[in-house]
């Protein structure tokens, strides 16, 4: 039999490879590009060269393989598919390069001439085909959003992803090239676009929790028949997939309520022990034995909180390690859990992996963090998660470090905190005079008074009774001690309160 002799478009190799129902089609051998406008099943005759689909198994004995090859070639047929062609040889293989017949293995002969049908001639039927499978996909509960992405995918046999103008959000059954992303236009209703073989349907997600989103199928080899076709079928998926968002979105909102509430009655408890929030934590699968590393994202601005949460906790999948996060006010505060003691240079690897989450962050929201230092155990999780709050503090307001500030790295800065009166200023600044106090505790008693006299020599002199030499030998020897520079203010500041806060204690 044979069809479509006034065919309204050609078929080419990449669309039927790439059409979801081709009857299990693969290439074997012979050229791997071309267009055929005829297509005809078990027949020898053809108006022009086209493709020829067999229904009977291709020849095992090789000299019958080379026979039909040869037949086909005389019949001005550019392509053959039939059942086992993949065990074509060498020779069938060879000589379908030679002359130029594109030799492809098909299980089910007749969906590939159906296939062939609905690219042709009929599009309603192939939207339709592509409807039905969307529908039959809804069937299957989805857990997430990334569960129905998947579904949807596997239903339709192309990529599916969610996108905004920084790039993939989620994607499923393939990666969107970033050269496809960057041809999708985000104003219109719909759009298509195309970069080599790469071909893409979008719409915009109607959302009222996220904005600036788009559902786009994507594949490779998609014809301009598939691509319209696609882009009905992908506003057909659109509302299931804003009503999935929505869904998640409320979940997430829940489970971050209470991890918040989980996590202020943790940080509250300052290293003590209760039963019930033990509980909690060990419910929730939050470890507070082992090695952390807290860390705080805090907005500099208006940002949306869900939205905060939900960019953290995306990051933080990247790190290959145990993390947790939770709203604290406007914030996010969380950390990293290690079973084993972890080297310097681990806990170096982890702080940059941190850094990178926070300058990927800053791209689309103003946010600053602070990273606390390494604790282990329960009061070293309340510890560090304290640092990271105050270092967030700091880093509000320090352009020059990118709105970062690490605890371990802050030296003197981690004093410049308010007076908070918190579990971390006062070890802090113990940790910082420990020198003088070990050195000789009569040049902190004088770089106390040489900062209450606003760093004159002579009125510290005069307070202390001593000669000015000796007031500036002692100065100058416990800058040397602490390593401190004495002319900046900011230094000035985070020593005097410190000799405050060590000689009050």
């Amino acid at each position: 039999m044979s069809f479509a002799r006034t065919p309204l478009v050609s078929i080419d190799l990449s669309s039927l490879l790439s059409h979801p129902d081709n009857g299990g089609l693969r290439y074997v051998a012979g050229p791997q590009t071309g267009s055929w406008l005829e297509v005809a099943v078990d027949t020898e005759s053809v108006a022009e060269a086209g493709l020829l689909i067999l229904t009977d198994p291709f020849p095992t004995a090789s000299w019958q393989q080379d026979s039909l090859v040869r037949r086909v070639r005389d019949r001005d047929f550019a392509a053959i598919s039939a059942p086992l062609a993949s065990g074509a040889g060498s020779g069938a293989r060879t000589l379908a390069t030679r002359l130029g017949v594109t030799l492809l293995d098909v299980s089910r002969p007749y969906e590939l001439a159906r296939a062939c049908w609905q690219l042709q001639q009929a599009r309603d039927s192939l939207t339709i085909d592509y409807v039905r499978k969307v529908a039959q996909a809804f069937e299957y509960p989805a857990a997430d959003l990334s569960d129905l992405l998947g579904h949807l995918a596997a239903a339709i046999g192309h990529g599916i992803a969610l996108v905004d103008t920084g790039g993939p959000v989620q994607q499923t059954g393939g990666s969107l090239a970033p050269e496809l992303h960057a041809a999708i236009e985000f104003s219109p209703w719909i759009s298509v676009a195309r970069v080599g073989a790469d071909a893409a349907a979008s719409v915009r997600v109607d959302s009222s929790s996220r904005s600036g989103l788009r559902l786009v199928v994507f594949g490779q080899g998609i014809s301009d028949t598939q691509l319209r076709t696609l882009s009905i079928v992908t506003e057909i998926m659109m509302p299931a997939v804003a009503a999935r968002i929505l869904i998640d979105e409320l979940a997430m909102m829940n489970h971050a309520s209470s991890s918040a509430d989980l996590l202020r009655d943790f940080v509250d408890l300052r290293g003590a022990r209760d039963a019930d929030v033990q509980r909690r934590m060990s419910e929730r699968g939050w470890r507070t034995s082992g090695y952390h590393v807290g860390f705080q994202f805090t907005p500099r601005g208006r940002v949306d909180p869900a939205g905060l949460v939900r960019a953290v906790t995306h990051e933080l999948s990247e790190i290959s390690v145990e993390a947790h996060a939770a709203p604290s006010g406007q914030s996010v505060l969380g950390w990293l859990s290690l079973v084993e003691p972890p080297t310097s240079s681990q806990v170096e690897t982890y702080a940059s992996a941190l850094h990178r989450a926070h300058q990927r962050l800053r791209v689309t929201r103003d946010v600053a963090m602070g990273i606390g230092s390494m604790q282990s155990g329960e009061a070293g999780l309340t510890r560090t998660l304290s640092e990271a709050a105050d270092a967030a503090k700091i880093a509000l307001t320090r352009s020059s470090s990118g709105y970062l500030v690490r605890v371990d790295s802050l030296g003197l800065e981690q004093l410049l905190l308010a007076w908070t009166g918190n579990d971390t200023f006062l070890p802090a600044a113990e940790s910082l005079l420990a020198p003088l106090l070990a050195e000789a505790p009569e040049l902190l008693d004088t770089l106390a008074v040489f900062l209450d006299h606003e760093s004159g020599i002579q009125a510290t002199a005069t307070a202390l009774g001593l000669h000015r030499n000796t007031v500036a030998l002692r100065v100058h020897r416990a800058q040397e001690l602490i390593g401190a520079d004495l002319t900046s203010p900011d230094t000035r500041l985070a020593l005097h309160l410190a000799c405050r806060a060590v000689l009050g204690a």
